[in-house]
């Protein structure tokens, strides 16, 4: 058996797609799509692929709305969104409590999961009502049938988010990465932010994870252990390579990795929910605090349930 299958080539899956790792009782296809979010939304709106990396968010929102996948507790991708959020120097916003009142913008749609996290730091981290800010969107939703709530609204026709954050006409801007001299972080040295949030709070977001359609998990339901199982052992092949200080030419990412792992004692790409139920617990209560979702979700209910014992 053939899965078509999609995620993007990173150091943890690396062993995976290149052959190094293979499952027992099928293989991979593997297409690529660049860039990887068009696969995103090809997965979401036509079920295009057996087997997809997808974005946490757009996951959570597109079970909400009964879209025939399920995911697996694959955590291919985590970063820290603290700084996500660059403002307009020259708007009055001295704090990110400065923020209510005003228009902030998100790169595409509101359930972008790097909006998501980025809101709930603002929230959470820094005592922001996220109800008292206009959120203007670039975009339109991965899942089509999304409503968000009456405080975002889209972009106006021709009018470029970069250009409307330099004007002042956005105090900020989330997600949006422009070069302009009035244009700065909102949150001093954002990375070591998230690593103190991570120190303090165990804050350690998860951005991606893999999906797989319903109707061959309903068909073949040992499928999910074995991908798991593939994806952990690829994985674990990066952390010792990364350990011992065995990657050439380490990424931003390799880096971030080697300074998580050096924060916690602890592998830093953990697959399963037992050891990131936290993480799953923070983005689901923001999911509804942030009017994605409108009920409450068991961690559990967004797994198989032969995964749900399973750690890697």
């Amino acid at each position: 058996m053939l899965l078509k299958t999609v995620t993007r080539t990173q150091g943890n899956n690396e062993a995976v797609k290149d052959g190094t790792v293979k499952p027992r009782t099928f293989a991979f296809d593997f297409v690529e799509v660049d860039p990887l979010i068009d696969a995103f939304r090809r997965m979401v709106r036509a079920l295009e692929f057996d087997v997809c990396e997808m974005a946490m968010t757009t996951y959570i929102t597109a079970r909400a709305h009964g879209k025939r996948m399920t995911g697996l507790p694959i955590f291919l991708m985590r970063a820290f969104h603290h700084g996500a959020i660059k403002y307009n120097t020259k708007s009055g916003i001295r704090t990110p409590k400065d923020l209510e009142g005003r228009k902030v913008g998100v790169n595409r749609g509101y359930t972008v999961t790097t909006g998501l996290w980025a809101r709930s730091v603002l929230q959470h981290q820094y005592g922001v009502d996220l109800d008292k800010i206009t959120w203007v969107l670039s975009g339109d939703e991965h899942v089509a049938e999304y409503r968000p709530p009456a405080n975002v609204v889209p972009i106006e026709k021709g009018r470029k988010m970069a250009d409307m954050r330099a004007s002042g006409e956005l105090a900020a801007a989330i997600g949006v990465d422009t070069d302009h001299p009035d244009v700065k972080p909102l949150i001093a040295n954002a990375k070591e932010a998230g690593f103190e949030a991570l120190r303090s709070r165990g804050h350690y977001p998860i951005n991606h994870l893999m999906v797989v359609k319903d109707e061959v998990l309903e068909a073949h339901p040992q499928v999910a252990a074995e991908i798991f199982e593939a994806f952990t052992q690829a994985k674990k092949l990066y952390v010792e390579r990364l350990k011992a200080g065995r990657i050439e030419k380490p990424t931003a990412v390799d880096e971030l990795h080697k300074r998580v792992m050096e924060i916690t004692g602890k592998d830093p790409l953990p697959y399963g929910i037992a050891p990131n139920r936290q993480a799953l617990e923070e983005v689901i209560q923001s999911a509804l605090e942030q009017k994605i979702i409108t009920r409450p979700v068991r961690v559990e209910e967004l797994f198989p349930r032969n995964t749900h014992g399973l750690v890697g």
